[in-house]
């Protein structure tokens, strides 16, 4: 038995070509790329989404695809936009190039953003490395919301972790993990979320990226009726949907459907996500 699946229309999405404004490391796995961006672009961007980014040919990096990139940061006020990258190919090599003055074309917003229903109060954001980046305009709307925010951090080591700072800085209470110092564990996490549960509690789990966290908050948002959602990271070629390069499996109702990660994601409700 087939069953259709309604499609909502694309929002508005706008190909442009933005000048560099910076683009330093942040630490010495990451660096943060600031783009100057038009009003009626920073005015579409939600947390969840990504842009779709044509890296330059320079260095001797030639590459061919547009790389996506989740949204690290929306600043109307200043006219930013930033992006999160770890340099790991041959891209964000070519990204790691580029200097305030040069121009990067870019795609979107696209893809389905998180959201918070208004009973949602106490929120829980948990990602690994450069996962949250994607979780940070989160933060955002949650102090817009007036929302109750712990961020837990979780990376290999200290001087690593990501968006601390910029949690704190939005009111999260923050909770650091390091494989470091062994407190990164699944067990030793389980711990800390389940001391959540019984002390101020939770209302619903955000995260991206990680299998083991995906597992972790699948169980315990079983176990104590805890929503939530997740951002999916998958190699994408045209980033619109038409090429399907990003399928996925997920769990629905009437069983397992196969979806575009850049059209009905990259934001998935928790539980119908698939380990991989």
């Amino acid at each position: 038995m087939s069953h259709i699946h309604q499609i909502a229309p694309a929002p508005k999405t706008y190909e442009l070509e933005l000048d560099v404004l910076s683009n330093e490391p942040v630490n010495r796995e990451y660096r943060l790329l600031v783009l100057r961006a038009p009003p009626e672009l920073l005015e579409k961007c939600r947390a969840g989404q990504f842009f779709h980014l044509l890296c330059p040919q320079m260095g001797g990096q030639a590459p061919y695809l547009r790389r996506p990139m989740s949204i690290y940061g929306v600043y109307p006020e200043h006219g930013e936009l930033h992006f999160l990258y770890k340099v790991t190919g041959e891209g964000t090599r070519a990204l790691a190039m580029l200097r305030a003055g040069h121009g990067l074309n870019v795609l979107g917003p696209l893809g389905e953003p998180f959201s918070i229903e208004p009973e949602w109060d106490r929120l829980v954001l948990a990602a690994r490395g450069v996962g949250l980046a994607t979780l940070a305009p989160l933060a955002l709307e949650a102090r817009r919301l007036g929302k109750q925010l712990t961020a837990i951090c979780s990376a290999r080591s200290e001087d690593v972790l990501m968006s601390v700072d910029l949690f704190r800085n939005m009111g999260a209470d923050v909770i650091t993990l390091t494989d470091e110092d062994g407190s990164s564990s699944v067990e030793n996490l389980e711990a800390v979320l389940i001391a959540l549960i019984d002390g101020p509690g939770i209302d619903a789990f955000y995260t991206c990226g990680s299998n083991r966290l995906l597992k972790l908050l699948q169980k315990l948002g079983t176990r104590h009726g805890i929503p939530g959602q997740i951002a999916l990271e998958q190699q994408m070629a045209c980033g619109l949907g038409m090429c399907h390069c990003c399928v996925r499996p997920f769990q629905k109702e009437e069983g397992i459907v196969n979806l575009r990660v850049c059209r009905e994601g990259p934001v998935f409700d928790i539980q119908e996500a698939m380990a991989w």
